[in-house]
């Protein structure tokens, strides 16, 4: 009997011991897998600089010297490189995420804010504001290959998922122009709502959906026929978009409205409206649609959402589950194997770093006064 009992908690400490590792094989995959694998957090801050933090780790391993008034900033799809733009310099930048040095800074022209990578990887495009001009550059040689004119202040491109267009947000004219993914060359231009800000395109390139921070409509545009489809009234000035992978549904997320709204995008039907909190500002969707998380600028938290249901997704005790992250959050986003939630803390200077599989805090990771923008690598 006695042997038996001992064969029996051999057995369970067996297991535990399996499981645990088997549990630290899942949160810390990249390194396990193959060592020198890396996975990087990037940080745009107030004082000129992108702060790198390593993942694994969970701690900063550089600050790298960029320049003023950082934006756009984006991982490359397919090359270690991290893009971004200084809108006070008038030029984009690369950051190799290898050796955590700026290897370009290509002059675009004045007043630029965003970048968008073709579908390949080849090309990022960009606009210059100041000079009403859309921009290509070549991601390999780092030179810019053509230049367009635009509408009046353009503040976004976007290229459609098919690389057969590249979409120019001009925010005094009040228009989307279409340009030729080829050539740049405007093929139409869209009369939407006014001082429009951002645009989501659905998978088939066949619609987009164009967004303004001061007003209560999104546009519908037809990118097939090139005409304006419909404005559609929303609750409340709107923050950020977010639409489902198969392109069904985009969740219009509004700080006035304290909540979000469901658009489908078939029927082009404003749908189910959801409050959430007191400013919910930024959301992130996981690769199954299942589970949309939503950043509350006031309240200091993320708000998961069970967005197939329609319903805030509860603690054992039936409360609303909300998990502390600082002072003010803002941007968001996953890590490749959405393992980790990561917030931009622009209160209280910090990254926040969330397990997923629990909803619960891991660490807020110090990156410096009031950060920005986010970018994830793995590499």
């Amino acid at each position: 009997m006695k042997l038996y009992r001992q064969f029996r908690v051999l057995f369970v400490l067996s297991v535990l011991v399996v499981a645990g590792i088997v549990l630290i094989l899942r949160e810390h995959r990249p390194s396990f897998l193959r060592p020198g694998l890396r996975l990087n957090a990037y940080v745009s801050g107030a004082d000129e600089a992108i702060t790198v933090v390593d993942l694994i780790k969970l701690a900063v391993t550089a600050r790298v010297p960029v320049g003023p008034t950082l934006s756009g900033m984006r991982e490359h799809p397919l090359r270690a490189e991290i893009w971004g733009l200084s809108s006070t310099g008038g030029y984009a930048w690369v950051l190799n995420a290898r050796i955590n040095q700026i290897t370009a800074r290509v002059a675009v022209g004045s007043l630029p804010f965003a970048l968008d990578f073709s579908p390949d990887g080849i090309r990022v495009f960009t606009t210059s504001s100041g000079d009403d001009t859309l921009v290509e550059i070549d991601c390999r040689s780092h030179a810019v290959v053509a230049r367009a004119k635009t509408g009046n202040e353009p503040v976004l491109s976007r290229v459609t998922p098919d690389g057969k267009s590249v979409l120019v947000v001009n925010r005094k004219d009040g228009t989307l122009g279409i340009h030729d993914g080829e050539t740049l060359a405007t093929r139409a231009v869209v009369s939407v709502i006014p001082r429009p800000e951002d645009v989501a395109i659905l998978p088939d390139s066949s619609l987009a959906f164009v967004l303004s921070r001061e007003q209560r409509r999104i546009s519908v545009v037809d990118l097939r026929r090139n005409v304006l489809v419909t404005n559609l009234d929303v609750a409340g000035k709107p923050t950020d978009m977010v639409l489902k992978p198969d392109g069904g549904e985009l969740y219009i997320i509004s700080p006035e409205a304290h909540g979000l709204q469901v658009i489908n995008t078939e029927t082009h039907e404003v749908g189910d409206y959801m409050e959430l909190g007191s400013a919910p500002t930024r959301g992130i969707l996981s690769a199954d649609a299942s589970l949309l998380y939503v950043s509350d600028a006031a309240a200091g938290h993320v708000i998961p959402v069970d967005v197939a249901n329609r319903r805030i997704i509860r603690d054992a005790n039936g409360r609303a589950l909300v998990i502390p992250v600082g002072q003010s959050p803002g941007a968001l986003r996953f890590d490749p194997g959405e393992s980790l939630i990561l917030v931009v803390d622009q209160g209280s200077g910090d990254l926040g770093v969330v397990r997923v599989r629990t909803n619960n805090p891991l660490t807020m990771i110090p990156v410096g006064g009031a950060p920005q923008e986010l970018a994830v690598k793995l590499f």
